[in-house]
């Protein structure tokens, strides 16, 4: 059956109605950085007292609530990573969501730890679980990427190990979570589709104190410049 999903209104701000969080299943993978993506959606629900619960239908955890405001719902796929799209297309297909209306949380091996970064559209630098939310979303790009970055291992061979496998220290995993607690401002313009007003305050490192650690020093094209020839052919190893 084909899918099919609401249009995008073009140059109109457009809320978000639905967050979803990439990683997989099981405790073996629960503190790898393949999983920071649905750590960040699992955090979220927890400040914002939204409880998750499982439907199989959906092949996730998901549940409903409101973030300064803004009725949406959260997600965590319980496939593993590459077959993702499978949840989160049933979801947009069933409560007819356009691709604006969806912002995915992921991890980015082309940002150093620290470093998060907002996209709409795009490719998906070989990510396995970008590219099964393309394929279930009738092939549309357009949806809204949260790029949380891990680092990269330095060695395409080990890209697998590193992401999957490994158990990063808990000081890397304490300046992950750091930065991925948005500030006031980021969130709210995120929610509400605002993508100028959020980037500009997530990417712009001389922000107000409590937007401070949401970046690091380096800037986007500084962080990903130092591995981009790594990074590029990294995610392509099946991951």
């Amino acid at each position: 059956m084909t899918r099919t999903l609401r249009p995008t209104n073009s140059g109109i701000a457009t809320a978000l109605k639905l967050i979803a969080g990439l990683g997989n299943p099981g405790p073996q993978y629960a503190r790898t950085r393949h999983n920071v993506g649905a750590d960040w959606v699992r955090e979220l629900a927890e400040e914002f007292q939204i409880a998750l619960a499982l439907d199989s239908k959906f092949k996730a955890e998901i549940g409903r609530g409101s973030i300064h405001g803004h009725d949406l719902r959260l997600m965590i796929p319980i496939t593993f990573m590459n077959n993702s799209g499978d949840a989160i297309g049933a979801v947009a297909q069933f409560y007819k969501l356009s691709v604006a209306e969806i912002l995915i949380a992921h991890d980015e091996v082309a940002l150093a730890p620290g470093v998060v970064r907002l996209k709409n559209g795009g490719g998906e630098n070989g990510h396995n679980g970008l590219k099964s939310v393309r394929a279930r979303l009738a092939n549309q790009d357009g949806y809204n990427r949260l790029r949380i970055g891990v680092g990269h291992p330095g060695n395409k061979s080990q890209v697998n190990h590193y992401l999957t496998q490994q158990t990063p220290p808990q000081d890397e995993r304490d300046t992950v979570a750091a930065a991925g607690r948005l500030s006031q401002t980021v969130l709210g313009a995120m929610l509400a589709g605002e993508w100028q007003i959020a980037m500009t305050a997530l990417h712009t490192p001389d922000q107000a104190p409590q937007d401070k650690a949401l970046v690091s020093p380096a800037s986007d094209e500084a962080a990903a410049g130092q591995t981009r020839a790594n990074d590029a052919s990294g995610e392509q190893d099946g991951i």
